[in-house]
């Protein structure tokens, strides 16, 4: 944080001599956060709670700033591993060959597909 000291009027810095004043006196009134942590962990446990049941995980060190951003979208799923899944399509001229809906369709699929069939003729009943 810089503020421009030069900028600022006589009227001004002493605002703001007394806001860091101010500010000083409450953080030198505040325990540690550690004494504060413990007495707390201390308390919890004492009544056959924890500190995770408490306030669902572990206390937070400081206060969070920000709210998690929400998504609107559809999650991509670049760089996850989605599973295997069932095959939905077969080759009628070699069943070894399936596949599952996902990604490209295969050449067999996309040359037949080409000559003019469709892609109901190789759903797997």
């Amino acid at each position: 944080m810089s503020i421009d000291l030069n900028g600022l009027s006589a009227k001004e810095l002493d605002a703001l001599i007394a806001q860091a004043k101010k500010r000083r006196t409450t953080l030198v009134k505040r325990k540690p956060i550690a004494l504060v942590r413990q007495k707390l962990t201390a308390l919890a446990r004492a009544e056959g709670y924890t500190v995770a049941e408490l306030f669902g995980g572990a206390a937070p060190a400081a206060k969070k700033t920000s709210a998690p951003a929400q998504s609107t979208g559809r999650k991509s799923t670049k760089g996850y591993k989605l599973g295997k899944v069932a095959p939905k399509y077969r080759n009628p001229a070699d069943p070894s060959q399936t596949w599952a809906g996902r990604g490209q369709q295969p050449k067999w699929m996309s040359s037949q597909i080409a000559g003019g069939k469709k892609l109901d003729d190789f759903l797997i009943k």
